[in-house]
């Protein structure tokens, strides 16, 4: 089984707007990702897990559109939020009062599944806040390290949440250049691992009392080697740290996860990355890259029939 999320981060704003979305309504747009993801038979392939995870104004179009097909068209198909807040919406408790916030139990409530946590752009935004506070800016040597801790220990709340509320869980972790640093692999490994273990070790902090409900997929974003004109790492890094990861949360929380790549699957490089061996699958955002820029079902299916090729 090859679990692929599907990111559309904000690829529903217009190109009036300066988006990517040739539709000017998003609630078209994503009806039409769904309808033509399911006519492109991706409901329905053996050995796959698809999410797509979106804006949280994307979601009751999305679960609308879904059930317009019989459930043996759609039953590998789930929907998922762009993360969760750190507080939940519980009986006997705060039954509303998150303005601008998004409480698991909302989104759950509108139909979703999964959830997305501690993506790179997650962690950015966080690490933004707590330099502003110092007034040190994000690339402060303290912040690096005492403010990535605060950060997940954050994801870790809002993991928790997600998970009691019965949204299963995508938990992404990843090094930096600087964290990363130079040399060869061998001498590159020891500060990846200290990386990996600190982010693992706070995001998923009491996950194993839900673990027998609940789904938890790690996602492996290699920061450094994400962006336009960015290469990605070797199969052989890739291996390297997706073993790892699969270690050391069992050797922390008693189960061994799946461990998707979450550095970006394309056509181009999908059946060399889901081919390594503890590699359980990927993320893709943007499906074209040239001309039309954007994401098409199309392409996408393209992407996940070369990540099925083993």
């Amino acid at each position: 089984m090859k679990h692929i999320f599907v990111n559309l981060k904000r690829f529903e704003v217009s190109r009036k707007f300066g988006g990517i979305c040739a539709m000017d309504s998003p609630a078209e747009w994503i009806e039409w990702i769904i309808s033509e993801s399911v006519k492109q038979g991706l409901g329905c392939m053996n050995e796959l897990s698809l999410t797509f995870l979106m804006p949280e104004s994307l979601l009751i179009p999305a679960v609308k559109q879904l059930a317009n097909y019989p459930v043996s068209e759609t039953e590998k198909i789930h929907l998922g939020c762009q993360g969760v807040y750190r507080e939940n919406i519980r009986p006997g408790g705060n039954f509303g009062a998150f303005t601008t916030n998004r409480p698991a139990a909302a989104v759950r409530n509108i139909g979703c599944s999964w959830t997305i946590l501690g993506h790179s752009e997650e962690r950015k935004d966080k690490m933004g806040i707590i330099g502003e506070f110092l007034g040190n800016g994000p690339d402060n040597g303290k912040l690096s390290t005492e403010g990535a801790d605060a950060v997940s220990r954050i994801i870790n709340k809002e993991v928790l949440c997600a998970m009691e509320t019965g949204l299963d869980v995508l938990v992404c972790v990843g090094e930096s250049a600087e964290e990363k640093g130079t040399g060869c692999l061998e001498e590159q490994q020891e500060r990846v691992r200290v990386v990996l273990k600190r982010q693992l070790k706070l995001c998923l902090k009491g996950v194993e009392e839900q673990m027998e409900d609940r789904e938890v997929i790690i996602g492996y974003e290699p920061i450094w080697a994400i962006g336009p004109g960015k290469t990605p790492p070797g199969t052989e890094y890739i291996d390297f740290v997706s073993s790892y990861i699969k270690e050391v949360v069992y050797e922390m929380y008693g189960f061994s996860p799946q461990v998707v790549y979450g550095g970006g699957l394309k056509e181009e490089n999908a059946r060399a990355i889901c081919s390594v061996k503890n590699i359980d699958g990927g993320l893709v955002a943007l499906t074209r890259f040239t001309g039309e820029i954007g994401f098409y079902p199309e392409d996408l299916k393209k992407i996940i029939s070369e990540c099925l090729k083993q």
